[in-house]
């Protein structure tokens, strides 16, 4: 994977963050709820970032 990949990563982590912020407001999330979700998407960014390595 190129350097292209891991910048169109970071895009769409961002967006991510974006509309994860305005769900939160939707729902009224608390810290830990917000925290458990940013958790499991970066280890699935992860996951997706290193089998495309192999």
């Amino acid at each position: 994977m190129d350097n292209g990949g891991l910048i169109l990563l970071i895009f769409l982590a961002f967006l991510f963050a974006w509309g994860l912020n305005r769900v939160r407001k939707a729902f009224r999330l608390g810290p830990m709820a917000y925290t458990g979700v940013v958790i499991t998407f970066v280890i699935v960014m992860l996951a997706v970032y290193t089998q495309t390595l192999r």
